[in-house]
């Protein structure tokens, strides 16, 4: 193992490569799970360094993982093996190549959502989904590997959707490019030149190939943009809503929240009174006098509003014209109505797009309780019974619910015009761990009282969380962060499955880039 560590350190240096016992535990942690403890955690800054690392650990046999902002829950990059190499990918997070001729951008794997975000925003152009509500520290690499959603998911579908290249590392340090940059000749202008390469390492976890630097379409700015929110009496009528909504291409993004899930947020801090949120507000207003008319009217709203809404459902309209903007608004209004929807203050929509990358203190419920999602993305036609499936699920085990002081959440969003996200969120009382100590912000947690230990109850959200997969399964919804959580390898057809281990077989014939992901076993 010294030998190795040698080894690493020649290639990247001393400074970037870690194997104190802290960083040993943190890097392997995730928001629910702790793997076994790491040999060691290397920082490329190349792609010739990335390509080095993988070579040199796979040659020694040794289980290699990608990490990107660390802000999975379902073990994406928790090694499944003792004394795995982890390769954090902070250091690779350059803008590479601004092109609005072609309409790309490309960036190293490592950058996050939002410093793209910031480096797009005076060129009038931005990606079609554009980061993840996590996205201060989720990565473009981990987006892709996880196929995320949020910004800008409801009109352009999930991440995947806005990929156009990749270079991409395989087990033996070579470097495979894909889309039109496979070309002898040509840049990483567009996806589709012969079989879809890039397709392949979308979703996979890291398990075919370390993503090294990535290109995303590109589109004009959407600078016309409106928010509106409604209450709602029933989580069958939201999701009949926001069916309709998705169908007609009418939002951008569109979330909602069941009445615990909401009475969470209103247990935390007034955002009324987060000053950082409303100095956002007033900055994206535009002139001195809508900043004040929007800083004051979320100020004044408070959240006195949401007190006696049940369900509520939140829409992001945006697009290049005032007048499209407009006519979009008044359809949303129009439908609301005629699914019986009452309007209410818009403040949740305009803090959130004013400040669309803020911390994440939210992956700790308001007391420092532990969080936990678990999802599916169900087609229109039977979200609903997918809904009434978990409603009968928690009924069956309230008694337990109860007596583990567990709370039952439930997030909505849509995603292109076909499909809704279910997200089911428990909340318990548990001891946080090592990525909630580092990533939520240090007075935040001050102001908390940690939880003792309960594995009791972490038990049982285990046993929630199998038996909501197994719904999910049942009704044959899939997943965007399959990580190691999700029975990827059982839910997929033999013929499949068979294709997908050749693939395996042929870019990692050891099986050591991140063993376990996607069901897929080191040799």
């Amino acid at each position: 193992m010294s030998e190795i560590l040698q080894k690493l350190k020649a290639i990247v240096g001393n400074d970037n490569l870690l194997t104190d016992e802290l960083s040993r535990q943190l890097y392997v942690t995730d928001v629910f799970t702790r793997g076994l403890p790491a040999l060691a955690i290397v920082r490329p800054t190349t792609k010739e360094q990335l390509g080095a690392i993988v070579k040199t650990a796979v040659d020694a046999d040794i289980p290699v993982v990608p990490r990107g902002g660390g802000m999975s829950y379902t073990s994406g990059y928790v090694p499944k093996y003792k004394n795995s190499i982890m390769i954090d990918m902070v250091n690779m997070n350059q803008v590479v190549d601004i092109n609005t001729q072609d309409m790309y951008v490309t960036v190293e794997a490592g950058c996050s959502w939002k410093k793209l975000h910031e480096a797009l925003q005076s060129s009038g152009y931005r990606t079609p989904f554009w980061g993840t509500l996590s996205g201060i520290h989720a990565t473009v690499g981990g987006g892709l590997s996880q196929n995320s959603i949020f910004w800008g998911s409801a009109l352009h579908g999930p991440a995947a959707d806005s990929v156009v290249s990749m270079s991409v590392v395989l087990a033996d340090g070579s470097v495979v490019d894909t889309g039109s940059a496979s070309h002898k000749n040509a840049t990483p202008w567009h996806r589709h030149f012969g079989p879809d390469l890039t397709g392949i390492f979308v979703g996979d976890g890291g398990a075919l190939g370390f993503k090294a630097t990535v290109t995303l379409k590109l589109i004009p700015d959407t600078p016309a943009r409106r928010g509106v929110s409604f209450a709602v009496e029933t989580g069958d009528t939201l999701l009949a809503f926001v069916s309709e909504v998705s169908r007609q291409q009418l939002a951008s993004e569109v979330c909602g929240f069941d009445p615990f899930l909401q009475n969470q947020r209103l247990k935390r801090e007034s955002l009324g009174k987060d000053l950082k949120a409303l100095g956002g507000v007033m900055k994206s207003a535009g002139s001195i006098g809508k900043a004040l008319k929007a800083g004051t009217k979320v100020a004044l709203a408070g959240r006195g509003y949401m007190k006696e809404v049940k369900f509520s459902v939140h829409i992001w309209i945006e697009e290049r014209y005032e007048e499209l903007a407009d006519l979009k608004q008044q359809s949303v209004l129009k439908l609301a109505s005629e699914f019986g929807l009452r309007e209410i203050e818009n403040s949740i929509p305009t803090i959130m797009r004013a400040n669309p990358f803020g911390p994440v203190n939210s992956m700790i419920g308001p007391q420092a309780e532990r969080w936990l999602p678990v999802h599916c993305v169900a087609p229109h036609s039977i979200v609903r019974d997918v809904y009434k499936a978990i409603d009968e699920m928690y009924e069956r085990n309230r008694v337990k619910i109860e007596q583990f002081n567990v709370g039952c959440g439930f997030l909505f969003a849509t995603v292109g015009n076909n499909a809704t996200v279910i997200e089911p969120v428990f909340f318990w009382p548990e001891t946080l761990n090592e990525l909630h100590r580092y990533a939520v912000e240090k007075e935040h947690l001050r102001k908390l009282k940690e939880y003792p230990a309960n594995p009791e109850a972490t038990a049982f959200i285990h046993q929630l969380r199998r038996e909501l997969i197994d719904i999910f399964t049942r009704f044959g919804t899939v997943h965007m962060q399959l990580g190691k959580s999700y029975p990827y390898d059982e839910q997929i057809k033999p013929e499949a499955w068979t294709l997908v281990e050749a693939l395996k077989q042929h870019v990692d014939p050891k099986g050591l880039l991140n063993p376990g992901t996607l069901g897929l076993e080191a040799k």
